[in-house]
């Protein structure tokens, strides 16, 4: 995801690179939507087959479709961020082929002070590079899905805030309710009916809404994941995936809509870097220093790591800090090439 704009809208930046070889064909073409009046205008930085600029130009976004339309085949590239993938489908359904990149592999390549120009020049530069990695587009139905596994999410933190309030609220009053959304509905109705302590008659009453709350959140979670496991049932990778130890509906769905074609990885071993299965690199001079294994960016690819959750349950005796990192490294792999070998 790309940094927010200033009123905190996050926004796509884009490029395009034409096969055509004559010297005034669009070779590479930019596209930023950064800034505030990046909301509704699109930098276009364009080079030919020799790398040389040839298009410098600023598109209204209802005048960005009809621009593309109008060019010959192009290979597009654009930052895999907000609505890229929408506009990846509709510029390959007119006949261009089209490159997501993860902005981390943007940025190196920026010359100058951060801008809309250089930012799109940027992207034509980095969609150029041979080795460059790219993003898959995703089709309608898993962005559909990851919605689902979004918005779930965002039920289940607020449930989790509001579990957490309401503790906080008891405790400021000396009573104390262990940790879990089970021991809120158990304990919670019977300190409301508690004469005994001090909580007066209006907290009691807040105390209460705030129940019917929580209980109202965790009815919307139930029901959105009672939609992942349908669509789960119904889809065939999914349910081959749930298959893999350690696997259930709702990580073997988020799996499916996530990484989308598996064979775009080379390897398990990718698939398990590419999920967050691995720890971070600091080495240098031949000496390996591998640190801790920190949370992907990305909520689904953390959700993922589930899959190596088994660990903890090993007859193996490994305690808390070890059980953290190596059955990880040893499982992950492993899992991954399962996951691979099951799409």
């Amino acid at each position: 995801m790309d940094a927010p704009t200033r009123d905190g809208t996050n926004v796509p930046k884009w490029k395009c690179r034409s096969n055509h070889l004559n010297e005034g064909s669009v070779h590479h073409e930019g596209y930023d939507n950064w800034h505030r009046f990046g909301e509704e205008r699109f930098a276009v930085h364009g080079v030919n087959e020799h790398g040389r600029t040839v298009l410098k130009k600023v598109l209204k976004r209802n005048h960005v479709a009809e621009f593309f339309a109008n060019l010959p085949g192009c290979v597009i590239g654009m930052e895999a961020c907000a609505s890229a993938h929408y506009w990846a489908r509709k510029l390959q359904a007119m006949g261009h082929t089209v490159r997501l990149i993860a902005p981390q592999f943007v940025k190196p390549y920026v010359k100058t002070n951060k801008n809309d120009a250089a930012d799109a020049e940027a992207i034509c530069e980095a969609v150029a590079r041979p080795n460059m990695r790219f993003v898959p587009v995703k089709s309608i139905e898993q962005q559909s899905v990851l919605s689902l596994h979004r918005v779930r999410q965002g039920f289940v933190r607020a449930r989790t805030a509001q579990g957490n309030q309401i503790r906080g609220l008891l405790a400021e009053f000396g009573i104390v309710v262990p940790k879990g959304i089970g021991h809120l509905e158990r304990q919670v109705p019977e300190l409301i009916e508690d004469a005994e302590n001090e909580l007066t008659g209006s907290l009691r009453l807040l105390i209460e809404r705030l129940m019917d709350h929580l209980k109202e959140l965790d009815r919307q979670v139930r029901k959105f994941e009672a939609q992942i496991q349908a669509w789960h049932r119904s889809d065939e990778t999914s349910r081959r995936l749930a298959r893999v130890p350690g696997i259930g509906p709702l990580t073997a769905s988020a799996l499916v809509a996530s990484v989308g074609d598996a064979k775009s990885f080379r390897s398990g071993r990718q698939l398990a870097a590419w999920l967050g299965l691995v720890p971070r690199q600091n080495s240098s001079g031949g000496k390996n220093v591998l640190l801790s294994i920190k949370a992907s960016p990305s909520r689904t690819a953390n959700r993922c790591k589930t899959i190596d959750r088994l660990s903890r349950n090993s007859p193996l005796e490994i305690d808390r800090h070890d059980a953290a990192h190596t059955p990880l490294l040893t499982l992950a792999p492993d899992s991954a090439r399962s996951i691979k070998a099951g799409r």
